[in-house]
């Protein structure tokens, strides 16, 4: 990877694509995540799945948008300090316009039919967009054949949609289970050291 952090094509690479995901995402961050996943692991091969299933785990539980936090964390990854500036003014220059230029125009389209249709049109393709990431990353769970995220999956998913669980709630605790896991794992490979 690090030939690819090097000279100014790198970064306008970068920011090309932070900008054009952030251009035309229509649905909020987790939109944006999964362009960013099909952008950077499939496309530009610069992730495998499980890197960017962290990186997405992080901006998720970090405090802010998701979509700027997982700018951070890939410009950050792919290019330091300087990735992380390049893909965080990618990402935010396409929403700040629009917002601009919808605060001007707004009071002449707030009552349009047409504008009302499109709206509810952007909602549905955003709900699929959701479902396909949602069954990518079960998938890639299950491809792994992991029980315990397998099983996290399925409680995260009944808490909130049948018990209406606070989603701070739920992550606070699957972060504890994830860490509790990676600690245990740890001990179990130091004491398998230590035997030898």
């Amino acid at each position: 990877m690090e030939e690819k952090r090097q000279g100014l094509s790198f970064y306008w690479k970068l920011f090309k694509s932070t900008f054009l995901i952030s251009l035309f995402t229509f649905g909020g961050g987790y939109v944006m995540v999964t362009l960013m996943q099909r952008k950077f692991v499939e496309e530009y091969k610069w992730f495998d799945e499980d890197e960017m299933l962290d990186l997405i785990a992080i901006a998720t539980s970090c405090p802010g948008p998701i979509a700027i936090n997982a700018s951070i964390l890939i410009g950050y990854k792919m290019g330091r300090v300087p990735g992380a500036i390049v893909t965080v003014v990618g990402t935010v220059i396409p929403p700040m316009a629009v917002v601009a230029v919808i605060s001007v125009i707004y009071s002449a389209i707030k009552d349009n039919t047409i504008v009302a249709l499109v709206l509810k049109g952007m909602r549905i393709g955003v709900a699929a967009v959701m479902v396909d990431v949602v069954i990518g990353m079960l998938s890639t769970i299950i491809k792994k054949k992991s029980i315990l995220g397998i099983g996290i999956f399925v409680v995260a998913f009944i808490a909130q949609a049948f018990f209406d669980v606070n989603v701070i709630l739920i992550i606070i605790v699957a972060a504890a289970i994830g860490a509790a896991t990676m600690l245990g794992g740890r001990k179990n490979e130091d004491g398998k050291g230590a035997k030898e």
